[in-house]
């Protein structure tokens, strides 16, 4: 849709996401949460299956992660909050309803990437049901019951590209707290987008809900598509109505999946076998606070401000393991910025690519052994100081990888440091004069290819052990 016409029009947006939180047990119940089981409806019990006669007990780890996001976020931390039954039926909630939060949520406000936040609050997840296998279902309560976090934004997003990147801050945040992996291949993490389109003359359109989108390509592909959607229904004087859609992958757009229910529909009310909280009594929030880790827009602050490139600081920021390991390198630099940058180009070009693991998606470094960080940072000021070329130190690098060497020894051992002995390469470069004298009429003649002829020479016969700086240093002196 050509963009004069999206531009009469005003889009806004508001998320909803829903993510598994990382405890040993379910929310309610001392069932394993294990999102890597395959095994069907292994991790059950009477509790989480509902059997009648059964009661919940409250999970405290799971709270403590929410209260923690909140935290982080600068959010408002509940002093009371009780969990609610949401009512409604579908066959992965056997119970009829799911144990959620309604008035009183155990986080209100607060802001990630500048976009604020309406509440964040505990449920318990549904079982996930499948529809390929014929002309009926399967339903796998494993999922079911466990502790799912569900953050809900204002509206105040406008385009999907900020969306997109909401969401992927906001699993850097919950795996830096290590409360949750929120792998949304696996479905720990689901976004649901509310999107409405103003009319020319303000009216706010009708709200849309696309939901359980499973990467933050899908997060921007489906927001766009609704957009030009109901503009082009504005625009041909239809009407939009207010439903739930979903995302077809294949056809690359979204379909109507039911209308749309609001919160009277789901009759809510304070779950009876569920003890009210007093959060405070039972949580140490100022020690809490204290105890967070660095969070991911404060490496991100910390990084740029070292002058490394914003993708490589995005990297950094994206595989903790990664930057952690960066942290180490640097960390004996001395503040010394053109050291930093070098570290920071050689990890994430030279040391990533060596480490990629072919049997993990996209080229992740995930379980690969890193090299010595010490040994690493020998090899970066080995080559800031010209001692080693670049080509040098990147051989070292992957020997590094390989095996517990010192790299200074190896380089010394093997002919990689490089000669910067400006009267030996004096005496190279006037013999090699003398017997190219057509290559060096051609210099003089203005031809500079000539001149990267002779350096290459000079390489050659120092077996690429010459400093590149200094060979053009003497060649030029040489010939005047």
């Amino acid at each position: 849709m050509a963009t004069e016409m999206q531009n009469k029009y005003k889009t806004t947006i508001g998320l909803e996401i829903h993510a598994e939180l990382k405890t040993k047990t379910k929310m309610f119940c001392s069932c394993k949460n294990d999102p890597d089981e395959k095994r069907p409806n292994i991790n059950i019990c009477p509790v989480c299956t509902a059997q009648p006669g059964t009661l919940p007990v409250l999970n405290k780890a799971a709270i403590s992660h929410v209260i923690r996001v909140g935290l982080a976020c600068g959010s408002n931390i509940a002093g009371f909050t009780e969990w609610d039954r949401k009512n409604y039926f579908y066959p992965d909630i056997p119970k009829g309803y799911q144990i959620s939060q309604y008035k009183y949520p155990l986080v209100s406000s607060g802001f990630i990437n500048g976009i604020e936040l309406t509440r964040i609050h505990l449920e318990e997840d549904t079982a996930r049901s499948t529809h390929d296998k014929g002309d009926f279902s399967l339903v796998d309560f494993n999922r079911g019951g466990v502790a799912l976090m569900e953050l809900v934004t204002e509206p105040v997003i406008h385009d999907a590209k900020t969306a997109a990147n909401f969401a992927k801050e906001l699993q850097l945040l919950l795996q830096y707290l290590g409360a949750g992996d929120a792998n949304m291949e696996k479905g720990e993490m689901r976004v649901e987008a509310n999107i409405s389109v103003s009319s020319e003359d303000g009216v706010l359109g009708t709200k849309v809900e696309v939901k359980n989108l499973n990467s933050f390509r899908t997060v921007e592909k489906a927001i766009e598509y609704e957009i030009e959607r109901h503009i082009e229904t504005i625009e041909s004087g239809g009407k939009i109505v207010q439903e739930t859609r979903g995302w077809d992958e294949s056809k690359q757009k979204t379909f109507s999946q039911r209308l749309k229910e609001s919160s009277h529909d789901y009759r809510y009310f304070p779950d009876p076998d569920l003890p009210k909280m007093m959060v405070p009594e039972i949580f140490d929030l100022e020690k809490m606070k204290k105890e967070l880790p660095e969070l991911p827009w404060q490496r991100r602050e910390k990084y740029l401000k070292f002058g490394i490139k914003s993708e490589d600081a995005e990297s950094f920021i994206g595989n903790i393991e990664l930057g952690d390991f960066f942290e180490k390198v640097i960390a004996d630099f001395k503040g010394d910025k053109e050291l930093v940058k070098s570290a920071s180009n050689y990890i994430s070009s030279d040391l990533v690519g060596l480490m990629m693991n072919p049997d993990e998606p996209r080229g992740s470094t995930s379980g690969v052994k890193y090299p010595s960080d010490k040994s690493f940072a020998e090899i970066i000021k080995m080559f800031k100081a010209g001692e080693l070329s670049s080509r040098g130190a990147k051989d070292l690098i992957a020997r590094i990888l390989k095996e517990d060497i010192d790299p200074r020894k190896i380089a010394e051992k093997e002919g990689l440091i490089q000669k910067s002995d400006e009267g030996e390469l004096k005496t190279i470069i006037e013999k090699l004069v003398i017997e190219n004298p057509k290559v060096v009429a051609d210099y003089k003649a203005g031809k500079e290819a000539s001149l990267q002829f002779l350096l290459g020479q000079v390489m050659k016969i120092t077996k690429g052990s010459a400093n590149p700086q200094i060979i053009k240093k003497v060649l030029l002196s040489v010939l005047g």
